[in-house]
């Protein structure tokens, strides 16, 4: 199986309380058995510990014909948990990522420029990007991006888990628990 990621992330950039968020939503998805309770070395890098992967998480798939949830879901693998980002991160998909954005505003192409001003963003100078071509201003989540992709002090990151085939009523459970909408990066090696 591909290794890969499927990272939600709330489209905020400075998410507050994060760590309180992140207790409640793992709450949540332990209740629903999508993961377990109990910290487990279930995740590669940092220190390995994770959420591994439960039964429940069969629930937030939307499987087409002739998929399985065991090739959806990591079941088996030894990679196969949640991570949870509590600090300021950028969420980009790995391999093949452009780099291309765009202004909703003007609609001009802005990405090397947005790309750049991450020097800024990533210390927490600002959490906004203005437009070199129009001015128009921001949180920087809120510029359109060629590929998905998400900047936030939050992030959900379900190791070797298919987010492709996430409910679309999973993706809004999650966006209604964080009070704000979500993207689905997907991050494959």
């Amino acid at each position: 199986m591909l290794q890969q990621q499927s990272i939600i992330v709330p489209q905020i950039s400075s998410y507050p309380d994060p760590e309180g968020r992140a207790r409640k939503v793992l709450r949540w998805l332990s209740q629903q058995r999508i993961v377990e309770p109990q910290l487990s070395t279930c995740v590669a890098g940092g220190n390995g510990m994770g959420y591994a992967l439960a039964e429940g998480a069969r629930q937030v798939l939307e499987l087409p014909s002739g998929v399985t949830a065991e090739q959806a879901l990591p079941f088996g693998r030894p990679i196969n948990g949640l991570t949870v980002m509590t600090k300021r991160c950028i969420f980009t998909p790995d391999k093949g990522f452009l780099g291309e954005a765009g202004c909703p505003e003007c609609r001009r192409e802005i990405g090397e420029a947005l790309f750049d001003s991450l020097e800024d963003w990533m210390p927490a100078r600002t959490d906004n990007f203005t437009c070199p071509e129009c001015g128009h201003e921001d949180d920087i989540n809120g510029f359109l991006f060629l590929q998905p992709c998400g900047f936030s002090n939050l992030g959900f990151i379900f190791n070797n888990w298919d987010g492709a085939y996430f409910k679309a009523d999973f993706l809004a459970q999650f966006a209604e628990r964080l009070g704000q909408p979500v993207r689905l990066v997907q991050v494959r090696y």
